[in-house]
């Protein structure tokens, strides 16, 4: 199809990629989820079970944009105590900073249906840039008549950089709780009337 006021999909450099538009992240079809090391020995994984993102989906489609906000009381390791941890002054302080942001900046590069997103997070009120490796998953119309569109995303941060420098020295040596953080995003983006 081509680009047009009604249309749904649109061909562009080999890829069928959504019309131009204002699309929301769909809260039953998306994670937000992370992993850290944990005693230098294994992972732990969690999400963020409350997130919502804004995707402006532009005519130049390198010109797209992404807003997102993160509920920090919403983080789930399945473990109540290490969650509570988690939501305390030594890791997020959600009391004093609800919200993670993220703002785009820009799209750098792409690679068939792979896509690099720059843009600002901010943790604890500490901005710094950061680049998501996205790939596009597909487009189209969901049985309830919506237009859609799939993604995933993949960063890595060092927490110490965002202010969450909480640790324990080990006594075989290392720390408890690894430095890198990846960031692992799925989602579906739903278009608006």
């Amino acid at each position: 199809m081509t680009s047009s006021t009604d249309a749904v999909t649109r061909d562009w450099d080999g890829l069928t990629i959504p019309a131009a538009g204002t699309y929301v992240l769909d809260a039953a079809h998306k994670r937000v989820g992370f992993v850290a090391r944990h005693m230098m020995v294994s992972k732990v994984r969690g999400e963020f079970n409350e997130a919502t993102a804004t995707i402006t989906v532009a005519e130049d489609p390198l010109q797209s944009s992404v807003v997102a906000t993160i509920q920090g009381a919403s983080i789930d390791t399945t473990q109540g105590d290490r969650d509570a941890h988690l939501r305390s002054p030594e890791f997020l302080d959600v009391e004093k900073y609800p919200t993670l942001e993220f703002r785009s900046t820009g799209v750098k590069s792409r690679r068939g249906n792979e896509f690099v997103l720059t843009g600002d997070l901010t943790i604890k009120d500490v901005t710094r840039p950061v680049e998501l490796q996205v790939e596009f998953e597909g487009v189209g119309r969901s049985p309830f008549g919506q237009d859609i569109f799939g993604f995933s995303a993949t960063t890595e941060i060092d927490r110490e950089e965002f202010g969450l420098t909480w640790n324990v020295t080990l006594e075989t040596g290392g720390v408890l709780v690894g430095k890198k953080i990846k960031i692992e995003i799925e989602g579906e983006g739903v278009r608006q009337a």
